[in-house]
């Protein structure tokens, strides 16, 4: 394997096996409090898509669209964060259906890749060491559609949307989420070890 391969996976681990700890840090939210917030509930999105709730996220500035539907147990989000870096970064959210940890975490992830795109897709965090390689479908723990990311305000922001079937039959999970700053040789590289980037985590109810 070339040194820059080793290098590129090496600093996915890094970048991704953090999720644990911010596990470790768990701190848990009310949607229904967050849905309060002005900044929140009046975002207007690029596609004019409303949704019904949403949750200012405790950690890194970001932010968490969603529309529940309790048939069929389906939450369909956008994902906003903050993007400081010029060069472009990188975003994930994801949900945990049977731990509090990242092992066993079904992300989406978007990032700009090396050839000028915006691409997002699923991926599975099955080990502390996850390769961050788009998962095919009989791969996924719970289905996952209606994947796609953008740019926001002007590139200051990113938003990744995606439409997921929940797991079972409730509505409360825990769920991830990160941003980093730059991205290396078309994989995400470390984020920050300290602060928001390691408490990054906590349980969401789609049903309130």
């Amino acid at each position: 394997m070339a040194a820059s391969a080793l290098h590129s996976t090496g600093t996915a681990a890094m970048s991704l096996s953090l999720f644990l700890l911010a596990t470790i840090a768990a701190s848990s939210f009310s949607p229904a409090d967050a849905q309060a917030s002005s900044s929140c509930a009046s975002h207007t999105f690029s596609s004019n898509q409303l949704y019904a709730s949403c949750a200012a996220l405790p950690r890194l500035g970001t932010t968490l669209h969603y529309n529940y539907t309790a048939e069929g147990n389906k939450v369909a989000v956008a994902f906003r964060a903050p993007q400081t870096s010029k060069a472009g970064g990188w975003v994930a959210w994801g949900l945990n259906p049977n731990g509090t940890g990242m092992v066993g975490t079904q992300a989406v992830v978007a990032f700009r890749h090396s050839n000028g795109s915006l691409v997002a897709y699923p991926t599975l965090l099955g080990s502390y060491a996850p390769s961050m390689a788009p998962a095919d479908a009989a791969e996924l723990a719970f289905p996952v559609s209606d994947v796609a990311a953008e740019y926001a305000k002007n590139g200051k922001e990113m938003v990744v949307y995606a439409t997921v079937a929940l797991p079972g039959k409730g509505s409360k999970f825990t769920h991830v989420w990160q941003q980093g700053g730059s991205v290396v040789d078309d994989v995400p590289a470390a984020h920050p070890t300290t602060g928001d980037n390691v408490l990054s985590t906590g349980t969401i109810d789609f049903s309130k």
